[in-house]
């Protein structure tokens, strides 16, 4: 079921954070803007399931550290019982570990208070449109973790294409033709055209022009 919000056109929002002050502040933040409701807060974690089963809100904004049950602790439990609720996490703490705990918790962003003003309003946009939301510190940490597990030899996506694959689309895209392409790499056209098939059938596209488009996105050509 596609998730929108509900008839008055705003995200309805639950807000839990033991401190009443940065509710205060943090449903300040919220309330002014056009597309953002806060229709419940809760003081603990436990409470916050409480009010998300009994408001079924869009979206939890949902502290880290709270007395009961944790942030953590209480977007997993939502997470299992609300599919459909989207999850942002606050924190007070640039602390990468609690990063990743909280993607694993089924959390789509991760802002910190301290510049909540800043961030947190296109943090709620992005968590309903499906797409995570991470502060500077947080990218930094994912680019670390994807270096380490590279150099200890751990598993890493594989690449849609593979480097040749990638060569022949970017001179495909520059328009040469499969002979001239097969010239310059020196091997056959058959070749050449297994790979262009193989690519136009990995990457779900149907032409050139397609191909073309897709070399443009991926940065392999300038438009």
């Amino acid at each position: 079921m596609s998730h929108s919000p509900t008839g008055s056109g705003k995200t309805r929002i639950l807000l839990a954070d033991d401190h009443a002050l940065v509710r205060r502040g943090v449903r300040l933040i919220l309330d002014g803007e056009p597309d953002l409701q806060v229709v419940a807060e809760a003081g603990d974690g436990a409470e916050a399931i409480e009010m998300a089963r009994a408001e079924r809100p869009d979206l939890a904004v949902l502290d880290i550290a709270m007395p009961r049950l944790t942030g953590l602790q209480a977007a997993r439990e939502l997470s299992r019982v609300m599919p459909d609720l989207r999850i942002l996490m606050l924190t007070m703490y640039d602390n990468e570990q609690y990063f990743f705990e909280a993607l694993k918790a089924g959390a789509s962003g991760f802002v910190l208070k301290s510049v909540a003003d800043r961030d947190l309003v296109e943090a709620c946009r992005a968590a309903m449109r499906d797409e995570p939301f991470l502060y500077p510190g947080a990218v930094t940490a994912l680019i670390r973790n994807y270096l380490h597990r590279v150099r200890d030899g751990g598993d890493v996506p594989e690449r849609a294409i593979t480097e040749r694959e990638e060569e022949i689309l970017k001179l495909v895209a520059e328009g040469h033709s499969s002979k001239e392409i097969a010239g310059m790499l020196v091997i056959s056209v058959k070749t050449v055209e297994r790979h262009r098939a193989n690519l136009l059938q990995k990457l779900g596209l149907r032409d050139r022009l397609e191909l073309t488009r897709y070399a443009i996105r991926a940065g392999l050509i300038e438009p």
